[in-house]
């Protein structure tokens, strides 16, 4: 879509953003040479999951805060199942408890991932981010790369049967409860999950595999596209491994010097502030030492699979520790920061689920039924988890009565707000700036933004005051009465 400003300016909006999760859009603002004066992301759905919940029982939340997302739902129900056991006082899950923990853990990240890859990002890669748009989807892949079309769609299916083991849902499931699960791992998928995870192993090998040469195919492409220098988050094991449920927050320098280590989670508001744009319903979270320290726009981070990988010391199953010494030679300098490395490390995670989970199911704590913990009541409780696209936080605070009077969340794909911003900008800058703006290359702004596997509808808890506009229309169509609140909060 194109119109002309009122400053002069020509507007280009692309949306809705495709092949990602959510509704967005972006826009860009070109003077009459064709240079690019504005770029922006702007997320445009609301949903304010943190005001509504407030008043419902905390025991509740694993159950409500999964509603969330119909992509990761998994994410949402651990992260607020740790934030209940804090509440009860629980401070260590029975050892089946936690294996199940890992296990739906394990399953939502390998689904998400393969969904992320198979499904949106792979006809860009496969075919060009240039090509005929009406083949750039998940069918044109099936017609013309059917055997990795089909692995794609087979490894995430085995991640939506490992959640169905676990909760009896591929999607909104019931597992957790507050200090524990509510039942052990169903026998009847389990023979299902025996049987396929072999080859599940080798399909991820290979997927790590296409990536990596997909990636390499053009390095001069992989290493400028929408490339900037930025702070990594992500949690770690206490000896620095690459952890996904537990441990405790590290953020990495640009440069790749530690900032924070082993930072107590019960601290997060100590190490992150938020802010609000009046041009977005997602928040804008930034590094509080930096921000403090140099002011403007200063401490953006990101988090997620590439956050991940840069962040963390080792990975504790062979291949995908393989595969990750192989990346850090190629693409880290010391660091990876190439906006598309983001593809191959998501693979490299997906790897490491796919060889946790056949090591997991082994072992039979899962079928135990020693499966719930106790302890002190407490006022408030963090829950912190890395989510598929990285760092997500639930923090609560509830009354004597067991209702939420506090509700916050950091969700992954806000953190890399900021970051998806500047991805924006840099695209526009490289491809678009002086140039005509042809179909592909406004799609390298949307592949930008892919690269970070956003999803939008998890993501919109705004705070501060925010635009809206609302329309009444009658049952023909007719505009019968409209309102609007601008971000200072005045009605017009």
């Amino acid at each position: 879509m194109e119109n002309q400003t009122q400053a002069g300016l020509r507007r280009i909006a692309i949306e809705p953003i495709s092949r990602v999760e959510g509704h967005g859009k972006i826009t860009l603002l070109l003077d009459d040479e064709g240079h690019v004066k504005q770029a922006r992301l702007h997320i445009v759905e609301f949903r304010g999951f943190e005001k509504f919940i407030e008043g419902r029982p905390y025991y509740e939340l694993p159950l409500l805060v999964q509603r969330l997302c119909g992509i990761c739902p998994v994410s949402h129900h651990l992260a607020a199942a740790k934030a209940i056991d804090q509440i009860n006082g629980v401070k260590q899950l029975t050892p089946a408890a936690l294996k199940l923990r890992q296990l739906l853990h394990w399953g939502q990240l390998l689904q998400s991932h393969a969904l992320h890859f198979f499904h949106l990002a792979s006809p860009d890669l496969l075919f060009g981010y240039d090509s005929d748009v009406s083949k750039r989807n998940i069918i044109g892949v099936l017609k013309e790369y059917p055997e990795i079309a089909v692995q794609g769609v087979k490894i995430r299916k085995f991640g939506q049967e490992v959640i169905r083991a676990v909760s009896g849902k591929r999607i909104h499931g019931i597992a957790a409860l507050p200090g524990g699960m509510n039942q052990p791992l169903d026998r009847e998928v389990y023979q299902y999950l025996t049987a396929e995870i072999d080859q599940i192993v080798e399909w991820s090998k290979d997927a790590v595999e296409l990536a990596r040469r997909l990636c390499l195919e053009d390095t001069e492409l992989f290493n400028s596209f929408a490339s900037t220098e930025s702070p990594y988050m992500s949690l770690t094991d206490e000896k620095g491994g690459l952890e996904f449920y537990d441990g405790n927050l590290r953020v990495k320098n640009a440069d790749g010097s530690i900032l924070n280590d082993q930072f107590p989670n019960e601290r997060y508001t100590d190490l992150i502030q938020e802010e609000a744009k009046s041009w977005s319903y997602m928040k804008f979270p930034f590094l509080r030492s930096i921000r403090e320290a140099q002011g403007g726009d200063s401490g953006w981070y990101r988090v997620g699979p590439l956050a991940r990988i840069n962040n963390c010391d080792s990975i504790s199953t062979p291949l995908a520790e393989h595969y990750r010494q192989d990346f850090m030679k190629i693409a880290g300098n010391p660091l990876a920061h190439q906006n598309l490395a983001f593809h191959w490390a998501r693979m490299i995670e997906a790897l490491h689920c796919a060889e946790s989970i056949q090591k997991v199911l082994a072992d039979p704590d899962l079928f135990s039924l020693d499966l719930v913990a106790k302890g002190n009541r407490q006022s408030s409780g963090i829950g912190i988890i890395e989510a598929p696209r990285g760092t997500l936080f639930h923090h609560y605070e509830v009354n004597d009565d067991d209702q939420v009077t506090m509700a916050n969340l950091i969700v992954s794909t806000t953190s890399n707000n900021f970051a998806m911003n500047e991805a924006v900008c840099s695209a526009a800058n490289q491809h678009i700036d002086g140039n005509e703006v042809t179909p592909g290359l406004l799609n390298l702004l949307e592949v930008a933004v892919r690269s970070y596997d956003p999803c939008l509808s998890c993501a919109t808890h705004a705070i501060g005051k925010m635009p809206l506009h609302v329309e009444m229309l009658d049952s023909k169509g007719q505009l019968i009465h409209q309102l609007s609140k601008n971000s200072n909060g005045e009605f017009s």
